[in-house]
Formats: C-alpha cells, structure tokens, sequence
C-alpha cells in the first residue's frame, strides 16, 4: 500500500509539472519565449563595486548568454530593451527571510489554519518579488509547498532556500508552547509550532541528530539551529547560551553528511564561540558580540548574516515590555556590530529578518540602502547580490537552482534589475522599487515593466 501511494504522489507531481512548467510566472506582463536583449545599459555585475561602460546583455531562455561592450544583433524573435545608460543589475538576494511568517501576526500564525497561512505567504512572496528580491533564504517555517508552488510556476514569488523547522532546545528560541503544555511527555501532543513545522524542539545530540535529518529529507537547503536568547520569544533573555556544543555538532555531522551546512540565531559571543566550535559556517544576528569574537569569526571564514537592526520604522512591532528591552539592546549594538565586522573582513550577508510585519516586505530595499552607513555603495549592492549568492552556495548538491545567481555573467540565471538612474552614486534610489525599478526579471521572464 505505502508504494502505491509513492507512485500516486510522483504521477500527481508529475501532471503538476506539465500543467505549469517550472519558471513560469502566470499573469505576469510581457513573458518572452524567445529572450531579451538590454541595449546600452551600465551594469553592476554583483562581482565589483562599480558600473560598466554602456553594455549590451542578452537573455535567452532563463540565462544570460552574453555580455558584450560591443553592440550585439538581436536573434529572431528577441524582444530588445533600450536601456538609455539605466543601470542593469542582479536581483536582490535576503538572506534572512521568513516566508510564511511575515504577514501573520504571532497570535494568528499559532491559530489560524495551514490553508489560510499559505494563501497569505503566497501573497507576500508576490509582493517580495515586486521589490526585486529574486531570491530568498528562509531560515524558519513551512516554506516547502509555497516553494513548491512557485517554481512550478503556480505563484508568483523568490526562489526560496528552505530551511524548515527551526531546532530548538526546551526553553530555547524556537519553543513556543504556553506553560500548561508543560512538562512534555511520551504522550503529549507536539505543540502547534511544531504541527505547522516552523519550530521543532529536540534535546541532545541524538535528538538533534534525528530533527535534522528529518528536515534534510523533506528539503531543506541548510539546517537553522537555536544557539541564544532571542526578541520574538517568550521565556528565553537574550543573554542565554542554547544548545551545547556536542549538540550543534551532531546537526552539523548530519547536515555534512547531507552536503550542505548549519546557521544558528545567536547574539552573545559565548554562543557564537560555541557555534564556531560546532563547526557552524553562518551566524544569524549576533549583535552583542565582542571584538575578540568576531576577530575569531574572520580567522575562521565564518559568515555574518547581520541585519540594520534600528529601533526605527522598519523595526518589527513588539507588543510588550520585554520584548521592546530586547529590541533596544540588539539595537544598540547594531552600530558597532557593522563596524567590528568591516574592520575584521568579516564575510556579512544581508537580511531582514521580517516576521510578523506585513509592512515590512515594502521596506526591504529601505533596509538594504541603511547599510551604507557603515559600507560604500557599491559594496552594499554586492553584499546583496554576489556576496550573499556565495553564501547560498554552501548548499553544495543540496541547492536546487541550476546555475549561478547573485551576478551579471554569461551562464548566469537570468535575474534581473533595470534601475532609473545609478545607485552606485544613489543608493536612495534601492530604496523605491515601486518608483525606480523600470524592469524586474526572474528566470528570464519579465515580472514587471513600468518602462
């Protein structure tokens, strides 16, 4: 019986396939079978830190087949672009991204059912892609049908990087029960977090070792692990050290076993010696580190995701007392965070880590222009192109897109943005798609055309 149902499951995967093709974008303006062919446009590559001299860059199908100083014929069929010394660049890459638990706040995201979350991350992954983020990292939640559902071309949305359930220890991060769900037995229900598969508890290595493996087996990209105190949660301050290092090591084991690697959301430096000891290869947050640490952090290769956590208009609505101190600490330290990390070399993603913030997905290339308070331009466009491409990367067999993104370059995938202007000069300009974005493309195929 189990292998009919196997069967049952590929053959309807299959019809789904055929039905939507993977790449397409239904409803989106101007599909183009045959390709593109942007004509004297200044590109930033996502590789250096300046624009090019007036280029031409070709599409065919979902890559880029050339990009040429000299002026290229269009092939039959392509439909040609003038671009007018508008800039050419990659699509935006968040790194810190939480697919289904954006637009939900954290009461709804506990009661509502799965059907209605999905609709509404399927609306907030339209809504990401509409500001040129052609790519996300999610490092916690169900994305895994929403992903699904978009590269077949169901909805419009990023490609996603799935991590699945956040690994939590009791009392940790990613433990959402409420205390009469306590203590946990042999026969007490899993919490709705872990019903939803956004969180997942697991204690010691063999625990561990298993929550990884599972979520490894149903798609996961990369594993996101629980290392510290956090703002979101309900018990845990945010000086508290999580998991011991014997446990993040046995989910880095398995996820080595699997080709790809661990993150963990940590702010303090004993968390983060203990990830790096672990073997962990990217760090979430940590914005209360010491300088010794991230000197540590740079001699090791270790990536910083940090996020331009400011008690501002972008910061994510906190209802209580607690969790408004929380905000105030991660903000403080901010500052000096960016600092310590450019003056050690640190490899920085970029990330917003919205969450329970509908608001916020109009805001993302607002919060990616805060960076050049501590990098140049130039450099901030890269972190969010190539650098963080690089680190999706680290997936190795686990990545499930099949070329280069994050880049202008032949071979590439075809993700793109046509800039009103020069945000290397402006980098305001990043900071309103609605206005300045002329032209988003992913996969080849226009998902915006205000030209």
């Amino acid at each position: 019986m189990r292998g009919f149902w196997r069967v049952f499951a590929g053959l309807m995967a299959c019809a789904l396939m055929l039905s939507c093709p993977a790449g397409a974008q239904p409803g989106t303006p101007g599909d183009t079978a045959e390709g593109l062919l942007f004509r004297q446009v200044r590109v930033f590559d996502g590789k250096g830190t300046a624009l090019s001299p007036p280029s031409d860059v070709l599409v065919q199908g979902t890559r880029i087949a050339r990009v040429s100083r000299t002026p290229l014929e269009a092939p039959a069929g392509v439909r040609v672009v003038e671009g007018g010394g508008r800039t050419l660049m990659p699509g935006l890459i968040d790194a810190h991204w939480h697919s289904m638990l954006v637009a939900p706040d954290l009461m709804l995201a506990m009661t509502a059912d799965i059907g209605f979350l999905n609709l509404l991350a399927a609306d907030v992954a339209k809504a990401t892609l509409a500001q040129g983020v052609t790519t996300v990292r999610d490092v916690g939640g169900p994305s895994f049908g929403l992903k699904r559902a978009i590269d077949v071309g169901l909805v419009p949305g990023p490609r996603i990087y799935p991590s699945g359930a956040m690994l939590s220890q009791t009392g940790g991060h990613g433990d959402f029960r409420l205390p009469h769900e306590v203590p946990r037995t042999g026969m007490t229900n899993l919490s709705r977090a872990e019903l939803l598969g956004a969180a997942v508890i697991a204690d010691g290595p063999d625990a561990v070792r298993v929550r990884t493996r599972e979520q490894l087996m149903l798609g996961a990209t990369q594993i996101k692990l629980m290392a510290g105190g956090g703002v979101s949660s309900f018990y845990d301050p945010l000086d508290v050290t999580q998991y011991t290092v014997e446990e993040m090591r046995a989910a880095v084991e398995a996820a080595e076993n699997w080709g790809t690697y661990v993150m963990v959301h940590a702010y303090t430096s004993k968390a983060v010696r203990a990830a790096i000891e672990a073997g962990v290869k990217c760090i979430e947050h940590g914005q209360l580190v010491d300088e010794p640490t991230v000197r540590l952090m740079a001699e090791k290769g270790v990536w910083w995701s940090l996020q331009p956590f400011l008690l501002d208009e972008d910061a994510n609505p906190k209802n209580d007392e607690a969790g408004r101190l929380k905000q105030q600490l991660v903000s403080q330290g901010t500052e000096r965070a960016f600092a310590l990390a450019r003056k050690h070399g640190v490899k920085v993603a970029f990330g917003t880590d919205t969450l329970f913030n509908r608001r916020g997905v109009s805001r993302i290339g607002a919060q990616l222009a805060k960076l050049a308070r501590w990098y140049p331009p130039g450099e901030v466009l890269r972190i969010a192109t190539g650098a963080n491409a690089e680190l999706l990367a680290l997936s190795g067999e686990r990545n499930p897109y099949p070329g280069p993104i994050g880049v202008v370059a032949e071979g590439a995938m075809a993700d793109l943005i046509l800039v009103e202007g020069d945000p290397v000069a402006d980098i305001g300009l990043i900071a309103d798609p609605q206005r300045n974005f002329a032209m988003i493309v992913k996969d080849g195929k226009v998902v915006k055309d205000a030209r």
